[in-house]
């Protein structure tokens, strides 16, 4: 993988590597609920999806519930939509203390690792990203988000209590899903962006470097996603030493591609809703056309939506965003 960082950064021509897997879903006549609990339905979803698009890698559907549900957390499972958490497992420090890490075995972890490991089975010719939460988005799912944030201030033990059992159980998932194969694991930390840059180092960041200073070598990478961050935390996200950043639309690209090292892929950060599902193939073409342009001396940025592209994405709109990647590449 640090040989495909190299590759990437040595080409004058930009590859696009958006989060997206519902189409595939679609393609197969398929419907959320389906590939979210079948690891079989979910890595045939990834497969269709890799054969349809010429994207410069897989990945996997971003479903930010997996992980809370193994630590016993209700889920709502909408039938075309990514599931959700319902309610609060946590409500004091009590149940913090108390809380046991689970085991690998609970819930759908299973069916995640079995989608992972036959994405990568089937998948050769390009990176396969897995996919996990974060440590302080999970500690938020788990506590919720409003008494976490108030924790950090006035029971900050009590926090980092949790933050500690939530990396613990991260690691061994992230780990599992380096034994199935994968190239990458998308770290999804949304929560980190309502955080100050301090905040977000103490809370979030130092968890996640531990991860990755564990387990990112020459055959696994971190891409860390943080679509809530407007530039406020890009220095924090930097101090964990992911391989690859993922920001969301919220952001101005150039400005994050300025504060992440030179030797670092950066991507983002089309509008995955605004553009992609609601707006017109031209605008899709247009957006993506002045995205590229906007971010063109940036050898490190990798084309891609601001975070995943939900069900009922148009086709035609996706076709445009690639489009405009080989209409801009032909000119240069």
């Amino acid at each position: 993988m640090y040989r495909w960082i190299d590759s990437v950064l040595a080409s004058d021509k930009r590859i696009a590597l958006p989060i997206m897997t519902h189409p595939g879903i679609e393609l197969l006549g398929k419907k959320v609920i389906d590939a979210v609990r079948d690891g079989e339905t979910h890595a045939a979803v990834i497969r269709a999806v890799n054969e349809r698009y010429p994207s410069a890698g897989s990945t996997v559907i971003m479903d930010l519930t997996v992980e809370a549900e193994a630590f016993g957390c209700e889920i709502g499972f909408p039938e075309n939509e990514i599931p959700n958490v319902v309610g609060r497992l946590l409500s004091g420090p009590e149940d913090v203390e108390k809380l046991k890490v689970p085991s690998l075995d609970e819930g759908r972890v299973p069916q995640y690792l079995l989608a992972n490991r036959l994405a990568v089975e089937t998948i050769t010719d390009k990176p396969v990203f897995g996919g996990c939460i974060g440590p302080f988005s999970l500690a938020g799912r788990l506590y919720d988000m409003t008494e976490i944030m108030m924790a950090m201030y006035t029971e900050p033990d009590t926090a980092r209590l949790l933050l500690d059992k939530c990396t613990t159980f991260l690691t061994e998932y992230c780990r599992a899903l380096k034994k199935a194969g994968v190239n990458g694991i998308v770290m999804a930390e949304p929560a980190a962006g309502l955080l100050s840059d301090a905040d977000c180092r103490e809370f979030s960041s130092v968890y996640i470097k531990k991860i990755v200073d564990e387990l990112q070598d020459e055959n696994l990478i971190f891409v860390l996603h943080n679509c809530g961050n407007t530039g406020q935390c890009t220095s924090a996200m930097v101090h964990t030493g992911a391989k690859a950043y993922h920001f969301g639309n919220r952001i101005d690209m150039p400005d994050a591609l300025r504060d992440c090292p030179a030797d670092t892929l950066v991507m983002g950060n089309l509008d995955p809703v605004g553009v992609f599902k609601q707006g017109t193939p031209q605008e899709v073409y247009d957006a993506t056309t002045e995205l590229l342009k906007r971010t063109a001396e940036y050898p490190n940025f990798v084309l891609s939506s601001g975070c995943d592209t939900p069900p009922e994405t148009p086709f035609e709109n996706i076709d445009a965003f690639y489009r405009a990647l080989d209409d801009f590449n032909a000119g240069r």
